[in-house]
């Protein structure tokens, strides 16, 4: 995998008032901040292209991180406007900056200490699925991961919490006006979640998963970032 595309374009609300001048991604824990921590991982594994997408305070990236050249990255930047696109609007929108080939994703608003390395470079469908413990704030998971690493809706398989890391072939959003019915589908640029073509996946069977028990954290309050970055002092 060369090309990757960092989610990066929230409003960051649950995180004001750090927010009201700081773009989330760019706040800092352990001395980086945290988009940088995972710029480093995806250079680390020979990711050599990367898609930032931004909304709130976007002239903030390319002023904090250039065009990447100092992690040996190209990075590119998908701007959204002034209303974020949710994740499949911004996938969507990033769409035509990645290459046909298979493309990591991630969230730039959690921490893991996992090797981006251990994910699949071609998954078995169209998208495979980081999938971590609940935290004690999402006690009942995203979904079930069987042994066979078929993700789940229902059934028996253990439910995990979707990380925010995966890889994903272009052909996820394939026909994907005939599967999204959000009000903000019908926009232009359209504004749409990518749960509901995860759920066609999934009754496809065409979306895995594997379960990281390491570290992993869903920076999403002032307090867990607090939390972090006093952990990663230690």
């Amino acid at each position: 995998m060369r090309h990757a595309l960092i989610f990066a374009a929230g409003l960051g609300e649950r995180m004001r008032p750090l927010t009201n001048h700081t773009a989330k991604p760019l706040l800092e824990a352990g001395g980086k901040r945290l988009i940088e921590w995972h710029l480093e991982k995806l250079a680390a594994i020979d990711v050599h292209y990367v898609v930032i997408n931004t909304s709130h305070l976007a002239e903030q990236f390319p002023e904090a991180l250039g065009d990447g050249s100092r992690w040996g990255l190209r990075i590119r930047y998908a701007y959204e406007g002034p209303t974020p696109l949710e994740t499949g609007g911004g996938m969507l929108n990033a769409l035509s900056l990645l290459g046909p080939e298979p493309f990591i994703t991630v969230s730039a608003d959690v921490w893991t200490d996992a090797d981006l390395a251990a994910l699949p470079a071609e998954p078995r469908g169209t998208g495979h699925l980081l999938m971590v413990d609940n935290p004690a704030h999402h006690p009942s998971g995203d979904f079930g991961l069987d042994d066979q690493g078929l993700i789940h809706q229902e059934g028996n398989a253990p439910r995990l919490t979707y990380s925010g890391i995966g890889v994903f072939r272009r052909e996820l959003l394939d026909d994907w006006r005939q599967v999204i019915h959000e009000a903000g589908a019908g926009q232009n640029p359209p504004r749409f979640k990518l749960r509901p073509l995860f759920e066609r996946a999934i009754a496809r069977q065409q979306l895995t998963g594997s379960h990281y028990r390491g570290a992993w954290t869903d920076v999403g309050t002032p307090e867990r970032l607090h939390e972090l970055d006093q952990r990663l002092r230690r």
